[in-house]
């Protein structure tokens, strides 16, 4: 399978590009961003083409991997499915539920393959962990932590537009219903929702299990406190999500798999662009409830 990447940031030059250039089963087929100075720079380090227009590099591929913030992908993922190219996103699928349904419809009506990228549903002790749980019963409640440092220290993300806009809820918290969600069912209510410092936000979620949970996100933790744990309580007793081994290549890495045997099979993947929606729509809810309280 052919595959063009859009987007230059550092999340492409991290993760993306790595990935898709040293995945056997893909070819690297190019790169293009809405600044052309850094797509042919990006490109050139691993000897693809850089393309100046977009319509271009689809017509040429057979699905996109796409590094761009959530409020550029929408619009290009609905492109490259009307073209009939697979899509390999990033999360959140999108900031708006509007946006988000345009992707899903426009991937249900073209046929095409899609994965939704989060990081701990393709890391290897994560996401057998996630397996396991899922299929055990009872489950009572949980507690998810999800503390990043971006904006207290030297991170390449600090300077991102829509993180600081949209802050941990958006950038974090997909991470953390991506675990909950297959394990505690979907999210039938946000109970509650408060601010915390700065980016930082707690929420209540009921699940469809009748199980709860509570989220704490932020991307403005101390350095020395960041990290992310997940702790599930109930008849099984308490189970604590492990770390990875590996980082975010090799999960990327599977995602792509993931993407290759979606297309070929025809099957939807776990984390599809449906089940971005869903996350979506769940962070739009969060959202709302904590501008309530703010008012």
């Amino acid at each position: 399978m052919r595959i063009g990447l859009l987007g230059t940031g550092p999340w492409a030059q991290a993760a993306y590009a790595p990935a898709l250039a040293g995945h056997p089963g893909v070819e690297f087929a190019g790169v293009w961003g809405r600044r052309p100075e850094a797509a042919k720079a990006l490109a050139g380090q691993y000897g693809v083409p850089a393309y100046d227009d977009v319509d271009a590099l689809l017509a040429d591929v057979d699905a996109v991997a796409v590094a761009l913030p959530p409020s550029v992908q929408p619009e290009l993922a609905v492109r490259a499915a009307r073209a009939g190219r697979h899509l390999l996103l990033d999360k959140p699928l999108a900031v708006s539920v509007a946006e988000g349904r345009d992707v899903v419809a426009a991937v249900e009506r073209a046929g095409v393959a899609s994965v939704v990228f989060f990081t701990a549903r393709f890391q290897k002790e994560p996401e057998a962990w996630i397996e396991e749980q899922a299929a055990a019963a009872g489950w009572f409640t949980a507690r998810a932590q999800w503390l990043g440092a971006v904006f207290t220290s030297d991170s390449p993300f600090a300077a991102s537009p829509w993180r600081r806009e949209k802050g941990a809820l958006w950038d974090v918290g997909p991470h953390a219903l991506s675990v909950l969600l297959p394990v505690l069912g979907d999210v039938r209510q946000v109970v509650a929702a408060a601010h915390g410092p700065a980016d930082t936000v707690h929420l209540v979620l009921d699940h469809a299990t009748g199980a709860s949970s509570t989220l704490t996100l932020s991307l403005t933790a101390p350095p020395a406190a960041a990290g992310a744990d997940v702790e599930l309580r109930g008849e099984a007793g308490v189970a604590l999500m492990p770390g990875s081994s590996e980082g975010a290549v090799p999960a990327l890495s599977r995602a792509t798999d993931a993407l290759l045997t979606a297309a070929r099979t025809g099957r939807p993947q776990a984390c599809d662009a449906a089940f971005g929606l869903r996350v979506t729509e769940i962070l739009a809810s969060a959202e709302a409830r904590l501008a309530e309280n703010r008012d």
